[in-house]
C-alpha cells in the first residue's frame, strides 16, 4: 500500500492514547471570540465521549485544536470523531456567519503515543499550547483548554511530573 503524499497518514491499528492536532483552512482564525471558542470545545467533549474516547488534554484555539485522547477498543473511531466534529462545528459557524458551503476545516493529524514519556511531553504541550501562542501567560486562565481542569482533578504528583517535562522539543505540527 503506498501512502497519499499530500495528505497525513492515518495508521489507527493499535488502541492507546494519541495526540490529534487540526488546522482551519487557510489557518484562518474563525473560531475567535468565546462564543465560537466554547462551540468548539463543547463540540470536541461531546463528539469525542460519543465516540468512546477519554480526552486526557485539549487545547483550542481560534485557529487549530490540539488533543490527547485515549482510544476505545478499536482506535479507527477517531474517524467518526473527526468527521462529526468538523462536520458540526462548520455548519454552525457557517450558520453564525451567514454563509453556505465554506470550507472551514483543512487537515488533521494524528499519532500513537506508545512511550510513556512521549505521552506526558504531549500532555504538558497541549495544556501549555495557549502560552505557546502568546495567549494567555498562565495555561490556567484560559479557558478553553484542560491546564485548569487538569489542575483540579489530577493527583497533585502527577499533575508535578507532567508539568515538569519540557515541551520545546515536542514534534507536533503547530505552525499556526
Amino acid at each position: 500500500m503506498t501512502d497519499w503524499p499530500h495528505a497525513p497518514v492515518h495508521r489507527l491499528e493499535e488502541s492507546g492514547a494519541y495526540i490529534v492536532t487540526a488546522g482551519t483552512y487557510l489557518k484562518l482564525p474563525v473560531f475567535s471570540g468565546p462564543e465560537r471558542l466554547t462551540l468548539l470545545q463543547d463540540t470536541l467533549l461531546r463528539v469525542a465521549g460519543e465516540c468512546g474516547w477519554n480526552l486526557q488534554a485539549w487545547a483550542v484555539l481560534s485557529n487549530h485544536y490540539h488533543f490527547v485522547g485515549v482510544s476505545p477498543k478499536d482506535p479507527r473511531s477517531l474517524t467518526l470523531l473527526i468527521k462529526r466534529l468538523h462536520g458540526s462545528t462548520a455548519v454552525e459557524l457557517n450558520r453564525l456567519d451567514g454563509v453556505s458551503g465554506r470550507k472551514v476545516w483543512h487537515q488533521y493529524w494524528d499519532t500513537h503515543l506508545t512511550y510513556e514519556k512521549s505521552y506526558l511531553a504531549r500532555l504538558n504541550y497541549v495544556h501549555q499550547n495557549p502560552v505557546k501562542h502568546g495567549v494567555v501567560e498562565v495555561a490556567t486562565q484560559y479557558a478553553w483548554c484542560s491546564a485548569a481542569w487538569f489542575q483540579r482533578t489530577a493527583n497533585p504528583a502527577f499533575a508535578g511530573t507532567v508539568g515538569r517535562f519540557k515541551t520545546d522539543a515536542v514534534n507536533v505540527i503547530d505552525d499556526f
